[in-house]
């Protein structure tokens, strides 16, 4: 759980329902499946994130990973004023 004022504090389903979304802004990306992973580290207000994707076909693979972790990176600097060190990436099937 990550602590962002006293009084106000962020859920780790909170901050993975933003990883989830911030990815499938990303045309091409898909996370919401239940076999994919979202993993969250937190420690004080750094965060690491390993995620799995489902990719559309005819992607190009590295464009469409490096979206994801800009928008994933960029979506829980700017709402949760959390350092991302880490979007790790895993491309784990086509659709």
């Amino acid at each position: 759980m990550k602590t962002l004022a006293p009084d106000v504090k962020v859920t780790e389903g909170a901050l993975r329902q933003i990883v989830v979304r911030a990815a499938e802004g990303v045309d091409g990306a898909r996370a919401r499946r239940p076999r994919r992973k979202v993993t969250l580290t937190v420690d004080g207000d750094h965060v690491r994130v390993d995620l799995e994707l489902s990719v559309a076909y005819g992607k190009v693979l590295p464009d469409v990973a490096r979206g994801v972790q800009q928008e994933v990176a960029g979506a829980l600097g700017r709402m949760c004023e959390l350092t991302v060190d880490a979007v790790d990436v895993s491309i784990e099937e086509l659709e």
